[in-house]
């Protein structure tokens, strides 16, 4: 069957954000008085959604109920002043959208990021580019890798899970792949290992966004 739509994952992905994830988190992290984290550290913490990236980035002793919860809507409220700062589409992904979508191929974005944040990155850094479904994380709504939300996009798109790609750049996307039963594509490019990717689950693993043409 070929391929009739393709859901993308969005940090790591179509967008470089891990710069202003980063800056946002340890700004709070600085504040509060617990250590900060680099870049490459950022990018392994990442994926999970807001909450689990707060417990990982507290030093142990700090990551009880009440710390988690404060910091991470500190940390919200940072990324609100920041998201767009230094965030951008990596290159050649504004034209592979492009051409998908003058393929007649279905455009739709599935992430761990809270669902407001999704959407407003989508509008500012994906501009022109027609999503037919954006779906960030709420709390209706098991998050990634759980396959809910992928399941919920074939849905809406009204096609079975084998006419759907699935690409990303990390383990959690290539486990929501999988256990949604959709084709995995791992992106080279992103916050994490190519190994990560074929440890789990990758169908492919593609080096450059053109790639993905070659598969539609």
């Amino acid at each position: 069957m070929p391929y009739q739509a393709v859901i993308f994952d969005l940090d790591g992905t179509l967008l470089d954000t891990i710069k202003d994830i980063a800056d946002a988190v340890n700004c709070v992290l600085e504040k509060n008085q617990y250590p900060d984290h680099s870049i490459e550290h950022y990018k392994q913490m990442v994926g999970l959604g807001l909450k689990q990236l707060i417990v990982d980035a507290l030093p142990e002793a700090a990551r009880d109920a009440a710390t988690i919860k404060r910091v991470a809507g500190e940390a919200a409220e940072e990324y609100d002043r920041r998201w767009k700062n230094k965030s951008k589409p990596y290159p050649g992904v504004v034209d592979l959208l492009a051409q998908l979508k003058m393929k007649g191929i279905k455009l739709a974005i599935l992430s761990n990021k809270p669902h407001a944040f999704t959407q407003a990155c989508v509008k500012a850094l994906l501009p022109g580019t027609v999503f037919d479904v954006v779906l960030g994380a709420q709390d209706t709504m098991p998050h990634k890798p759980a396959p809910d939300g992928a399941l919920k996009i074939a849905e809406m798109l009204g096609l079975s899970v084998e006419a759907i790609l699935y690409v990303g750049d990390s383990k959690t996307d290539m486990q929501t792949a999988q256990a949604a039963g959709m084709f995995a594509v791992g992106v080279s490019w992103g916050f994490r290992a190519e190994d990560e990717l074929w440890e789990n689950g990758a169908d492919k693993i593609i080096y450059a966004p053109q790639e993905l043409l070659e598969l539609v």
